[in-house]
Order: structure tokens, then C-alpha cells, then sequence
């Protein structure tokens, strides 16, 4: 769509930060308050459309009556003359930040208080918006908007709508699935009403995938990811991600119960069990939902029963009656054969789906006029994803349009990992044992002399979840390892220390000391560079205060000479003459002998001591 950048007398249009299936979202300019917003304006081809109009005005009209900090505020509504023709826009206030769908993209899944935080602020604002009578219906990631100073807002109530609605005003009809797949509830995805429960599924499902990284259900198309909203069972979320606890999940399962009446009746009471949870306290979510919570109702099929009503006569003649009784007898057994012969016709055997995916089989099942429903668990043998078996098991025969429940595997089954650290190997061997872990190897690792023989740690860490036919690897200290020393004179404290550390020496210390290098720099190290010394031990760096230089050799210069080649040193000390020495008449008045001795270090602001010949 071309838009001219002049959109009205007010405002200024920039570039094009989204698209929705009605309209698109600038960034634009308030000259009049010369202040950045974002402008949705209706696609051009879908406004001779009077069904899209009205939903694009009923938007401005739910959205603006909803002024809440957590929900994008609507700052002005209009229609815009342009060569496109008029086209009606909303202002809404420009918000900068990520959405949460963006967030899981980049950084998977997020710790569960985060998770709980945002879920909350998003739960005060859907239930701002209920109590004034609007369903968002559309709940997923990419509507609800992070800032960067961590505030929460939800956006785009475009296909809200009021409870208390007419059927005119909701201008689609009851069947009409309108929202996401994957964040449907099961009663959006049948096409029924839908109330605040809606909302609760669909921030359910957002939940799901912020603790877990992971969509709740997936699947090929939308309709075989709606299907499973109405007939598949939830995968706890810590059976998908390790670190989220059992208080967690069910909070997260009764937001996603199947059932509206199951699941927590209102956002704020959702946001309640939250808060419960965030604190440590048990949440009011059972540890599991109601055996009953399945909806086994055929799905897309009018479960509503239709009676055929006979006209009833009000006098009848005796005779008539035994006639009558004896007409209705004669049905009854017909129809109670009829029932017999077509019940034993309309049986059919169960497939063997064993080792087909769960869609495959599902599939396959449907296909025999059979209704099945999915049930995870565990198992070594079946790898995650596919079919573990059936209950009734393949080969049985069972009424066509039975339900048929389908048990796949979610791979070998998850423990946590205890820890054994500072057990013996023998006892850490037992301890994986209990805990389910069957398949164990020992191996060495270098340690602190009092862990010899002793668990130092196990691959993978403790506390973990691993499958419990992996492998666990129980590490066993050795006692220290022997390093050398490596030579880091004249570097500077940072690159010894990262140099030393390479080497395996992790105990680094720090000591000044007289030196003839440039302040900073590393003089020498305790135990010298060379030395062969345990990996834990100690480290020390001698580091050059910078206040030395080598002493020059001053013997045959006279005093005069031997000053100067001092001063260029740096040196700024006394100079003392010694007695004389009868060294020959060569070196009358030259230096013969000298304290310090040359090439060794000397403080600038020393004492230095020379004997002249005689």
C-alpha cells in the first residue's frame, strides 16, 4: 500500500514497523505535539469491505475504552483522504522494545520468575479488559510487548470483542474460529462462545513457552495443531525443561485445563496462584486436573441431540390401545435386534500403531472411524515422539467411534541426578543406583590432596535431569597434578595471571617488590618460572615497584665519569668514597672496586659506595 508521507494536516507517516491480515503499522510523527506514535491504518483493498471496516472501527472503539498502563493506549482515531480513498486509522502511543515471541526466539526459554512476572502484568491487564466486558481472543508472544525498562504492554485487540454482545454486533457467526492455532483454546477452536476463560488458556499457552522454549502444541497445519487443543493432554513444562517445579506445573495446567469450568475462572485469580508460587507457598492448582477434564465430544459435530415429536391423539378406543401396545412391542424388539445386528456390524479392529508418529497415528486411527486421544509417558525402548502402544491394544475389536487412547513415548524416562561429591566410589555407585541411574563409569580428575580417592563430581552435574538409561560418568579425585611454572617476567599482572591460568595454576597472589622493570610489571614469581609444583598451589607475583636500575660497571672511570654514568641512570642517592686501595699507578684515582656490584639492582635513591686506586 503507498501511503503519501503527509498522511493528515496532523500527522507525518515513517517507516512501516508491521502488518496485520486487515492493516498495516507505521511509525509516525504528531507534528501538533511533536511527539513519535504509531498509526494502523486499514488495508486500502478492505475498505470498500464493510465487514472489515466495522471490526477496524469496533477495535478503536474496545481498544480506546481501555486505559490501562499495561495496554497500548489508542490517542486518536480518524479517516484519512488519500489517492487510495478514505481510509480510516488508529493512533496508537509508539512503543519500543521486544515482543515475548522475539525474546524466546533469541534466548529460549526464561527463568521462571521472569516468566511469572511478565505473565502477571499481562493477567492485570486482561482483567482490566474483562471487567469491562472485552475478550482479547488473541493472546500469543507477538502481542505482548517488553521495553526496555521492563514494562509490559499488550497489544492489538483487534478481534476483542464484548461479552454482552449481539450476535450482529459480533459480525461472525457462533462457528466462526477466529484467533491463532497455536494459542487457541479448545473452545475457540470448536467455534463456541467464548468468555475471559478464553484468555486464560490462550496466557496459559504463552506461559507454556516462555518456562519451556518450546510451543505448546505443534503440528503441520493450523487444524492439526486446533485438534490438539481440544483433544490432547498437556506435556507438563518440566518434563520439557529442566529447573521448574512441580508447583509450576500445575499452575500452568489448570490455566490450560480443557474444560473452561476447570480451568482458574478469571485472570486475576490466575495471577493470584502465580504470585502463591512466586513466594514459595502452594498454589491453589491441583497437582492434577479432574479425570473428567478431557473433552470427548466429537470435534466440528453438533453435539446437540434432535427429537422427532409424534402427534399424540387423545382418545382411544380399548381396542385400539392393545393394538398399539402390541405395535410398540413389536418395535421395540426390532429395534432392540436392529441395535444388536448393527452394533456387531460396526465393529472394528484396532490398527497396530506401535512405532508410527503420534500424527500418523492418529491419523491411521481416524481413519478406521475410530476417535483417539493422546497420552504421554515414558519409555527407554520407543524413541520420543512416537506410538508406545494403544488402550485397547491393536488387534482388538471395538465399536467404530471408540475412543481409543494413544500412548506415546516421551523418550527414557527423566531423573535428577543426585549429588555424591566427597562419597566413595563404591558409595556413589549405590546412590546413582537408587536414584534409577544403572549404567555408571569411573574416571579420574586431578584434585585437592584431601579428595583423593574421593567423588569429586559427575557428567552430567548433579541436579540435572537425565534420561536414566544415559550413561553417568562419576569423576574421582586423584589428588593434586603437577604443573611447571611458566616464565611470565616483564608482563603485566593481568597477562601473568591469565598465562599462569592456562597453565592449570588457579591460585594467583600478589607482591610488590624492588625491581629494575617499568613499574607493574612482573619481576619474578614464588616458585620461580621452571619449578615443578602442585596445580593448587599458591602462585606469587613479585611485581616490580619500578624503582631500581641495574648497576652500571664504574671500575676505571674517574669520579667525575662515574657520577654521570650514575645520574644517567636515574640515580639521585649518596655517593660515597671508600678508603683507597693500592692498585698500581695505572689506576691512581680510577674506580677498582665498587658496592653494589655491577648488573645487579640498586634503588635510585640508594647508597652507593666506590674505592679509588692510590
Amino acid at each position: 500500500m503507498t501511503v503519501p508521507q503527509q498522511f493528515t494536516d496532523r500527522y507525518e507517516l515513517g517507516e512501516i514497523l508491521g502488518f496485520g491480515g486487515m492493516s498495516e503499522v507505521h511509525r509516525a510523527r504528531d507534528i501538533r505535539l511533536h511527539r513519535d506514535v504509531a498509526i494502523k491504518i486499514l488495508r486500502a483493498d478492505l475498505v470498500r469491505d464493510p465487514s472489515f471496516y466495522q471490526r477496524f472501527r469496533r477495535e478503536a472503539k474496545h481498544t480506546a475504552a481501555l486505559n490501562h498502563p499495561s495496554i497500548v493506549a489508542i490517542l486518536d482515531t480518524g479517516e484519512a483522504q488519500t489517492p487510495n480513498g478514505t481510509l480510516p486509522f488508529l493512533v496508537m502511543e509508539f512503543v519500543e522494545g521486544l515482543t515475548v515471541g522475539k525474546l524466546i526466539a533469541r534466548h529460549g526459554a526464561m527463568a521462571p520468575q521472569r516468566a511469572i512476572s511478565i505473565i502477571g502484568e499481562v493477567c492485570t491487564a486482561l482483567e482490566f479488559s474483562h471487567r469491562r466486558g472485552i475478550v482479547h481472543r488473541d493472546i500469543k508472544p507477538a502481542n505482548i510487548m517488553i521495553t526496555p525498562t521492563g514494562a509490559v504492554k499488550v497489544m492489538d485487540f483487534g478481534i476483542a470483542h464484548a461479552m454482552n454482545a449481539t450476535t450482529g454486533d459480533r459480525l461472525t457467526a457462533t462457528s466462526a474460529v477466529v484467533g491463532t492455532a497455536q494459542y487457541f483454546s479448545p473452545e475457540q477452536a470448536r467455534g463456541h462462545e467464548v468468555d475471559a476463560r478464553t484468555d486464560v488458556y490462550s496466557l496459559g499457552c504463552v506461559l507454556y513457552e516462555m518456562l519451556t522454549g518450546q510451543a505448546l502444541f505443534s503440528g503441520d497445519t493450523p487444524l492439526a495443531v486446533a485438534y490438539q487443543h481440544v483433544r490432547e493432554r498437556p506435556i507438563p513444562p518440566s518434563q520439557r525443561h529442566p529447573g521448574i517445579s512441580a508447583e509450576i506445573d500445575a499452575v500452568v495446567l489448570k490455566a490450560l485445563a480443557k474444560k473452561p469450568e476447570n480451568r482458574y475462572q478469571s485472570a486475576a485469580a490466575f495471577h493470584a496462584d502465580l504470585m502463591r508460587v512466586s513466594r514459595g507457598n502452594a498454589p491453589e492448582a491441583p497437582a492434577t486436573l479432574p479425570a473428567d477434564d478431557t473433552d470427548r465430544s466429537p470435534v466440528d459435530i453438533d453435539p446437540q441431540p434432535h427429537t422427532l415429536q409424534m402427534p399424540v391423539q387423545e382418545r382411544r378406543s380399548g381396542s385400539r390401545r392393545w393394538l398399539i401396545a402390541g405395535a410398540v412391542a413389536a418395535v421395540t424388539l426390532l429395534v432392540i435386534a436392529g441395535v444388536f445386528v448393527v452394533g456387531t456390524m460396526n465393529r472394528v479392529s484396532v490398527p497396530d500403531v506401535h512405532g508410527l508418529t503420534r500424527q500418523d497415528a492418529l491419523t491411521q486411527l481416524q481413519d478406521r472411524g475410530l476417535t483417539p486421544h493422546v497420552d504421554t509417558k515414558p519409555d527407554g525402548s520407543v524413541e520420543a515422539g512416537r506410538v508406545i502402544g494403544t488402550d485397547p491394544a491393536a488387534g482388538g475389536s471395538v465399536s467404530s467411534g471408540s475412543d481409543i487412547t494413544v500412548n506415546v513415548s516421551t523418550g527414557p524416562e527423566q531423573r535428577r541426578i543426585p549429588d555424591v561429591a566427597t562419597l566413595t566410589y563404591d558409595d556413589a555407585v549405590q546412590k546413582l543406583h537408587d536414584a534409577g541411574f544403572d549404567s555408571v563409569r569411573r574416571m579420574t580428575q586431578a584434585s585437592k590432596a584431601s579428595e583423593l580417592d574421593k567423588v569429586v563430581g559427575t557428567i552430567p552435574a548433579a541436579q540435572q535431569d537425565s534420561a536414566t538409561s544415559n550413561e553417568i560418568v562419576i569423576l574421582v579425585g586423584s589428588g593434586p597434578a603437577t604443573r611447571t611454572v611458566p616464565d611470565v617476567t616483564g608482563q603485566t599482572v593481568d597477562q601473568a595471571t591469565q598465562n599462569l591460568n592456562t597453565a592449570g595454576f588457579t591460585t594467583i597472589l600478589k607482591a610488590d617488590t624492588d625491581g629494575t622493570l617499568p613499574v607493574g610489571q612482573v619481576a619474578s614469581t614464588d616458585p620461580p618460572a621452571g619449578a615443578s609444583v602442585d596445580a593448587d598451589a599458591p602462585i606469587t607475583l613479585k611485581v616490580s615497584r619500578g624503582n631500581q636500575f641495574e648497576m652500571p660497571d664504574l671500575r676505571g672511570l674517574f669520579y667525575v665519569d662515574a657520577l654521570q654514568s650514575l645520574e644517567a641512570h636515574g640515580f639521585t642517592g649518596p655517593f660515597q668514597k671508600g678508603p683507597d686501595i693500592d692498585a698500581g699507578s695505572d689506576k691512581r684515582n680510577k674506580v677498582v672496586q665498587q658496592d653494589p656490584a655491577p648488573k645487579t639492582g640498586v634503588n635510585r635513591d640508594g647508597t652507593i659506595t666506590v674505592n679509588y686506586g692510590s
